[in-house]
């Protein structure tokens, strides 16, 4: 099993940015893809974005392109979300996940595991 945590989250005013990181714990972080989703309560669980395992595809959604960024360091066992020109509607829960699969899994809303979550409020 895949050990997941976040961090990163914060309350921030609109225009502002933040950056996310999931850690993970094991030896094989390359060997799977990794992605971000975001969940408001009552809603379902939304992709934002995801990479590949190697770092050199990525894939996100519409409403967040153009302004968020994933990147990933094999060498930390570390990915990341860059979060620029946030708004108000960025708001929510965001979590950190993996698809043994490869990206286009997570894309498909399809992860193997994914963490607790970081909470992101954008206010206007």
């Amino acid at each position: 099993q895949v050990q997941l945590v976040e961090s990163g989250g914060g309350l921030v005013q609109a225009g502002d940015s933040l950056r996310l990181s999931c850690g993970t714990s094991g030896r094989t972080f390359s060997t799977y893809a990794m992605g971000w989703f975001r969940q408001n309560p009552g809603k379902d669980r939304e992709f934002v974005a995801a990479i590949s395992r190697s770092g050199e595809s990525t894939w996100s959604s519409d409403s967040v392109k153009g302004r968020f960024t994933i990147s990933r360091d094999n060498a930390k066992n570390t990915v990341y979300l860059q979060m620029n020109s946030l708004k108000p509607e960025d708001t929510a829960v965001y979590h950190c996940a993996v698809a043994y699969g490869g990206g286009e899994r997570l894309r498909r809303g399809m992860p193997d595991y994914w963490g607790q979550g970081t909470q992101v409020t954008v206010s206007s």
